[in-house]
């Protein structure tokens, strides 16, 4: 019997943990864990079964201005997570809520480190 993948929990490049926290928290997101209290390195957070890990990056690793990665989240309400964040100021890189050509209503943000967040339901 083959094995289940029961979860996914991304591992996103920030620069500074600190600072992500606070941002993922205008997100709703609440923290799980942190490494080091004083000086965080590495942290997890989650709001509802979404679990993200924040891991430190130098500076350097963020002068590429490549693709940063993407992770989709499933929600119920698109247009209402939109209008919480909104209310939050956490959408300073982020695009209107839209229908798609592939049937989902979804927005996307960019966090400060680039690392891009959509959230989308089937039409």
């Amino acid at each position: 019997m083959p094995a289940t993948v029961q979860s996914v929990q991304p591992v996103l490049m920030v620069g500074d943990v600190p600072a992500a926290l606070a941002f993922y928290a205008k997100l709703g997101f609440e923290k799980c864990f942190v490494d080091n209290p004083r000086d965080p390195r590495y942290a997890g957070v989650r709001r509802g079964g979404a679990e993200l890990h924040l891991q430190w990056h130098d500076a350097a690793e963020f002068a590429h201005k490549g693709d940063r990665p993407n992770t989709r989240f499933v929600v119920d309400n698109p247009d209402a997570l939109y209008a919480e964040f909104l209310a939050a100021g956490a959408l300073s890189d982020a695009s209107k809520v839209m229908d798609t050509p592939w049937g989902t209503r979804e927005f996307h943000v960019r966090d400060p480190y680039r690392n891009g967040l959509q959230f989308y339901c089937a039409r």
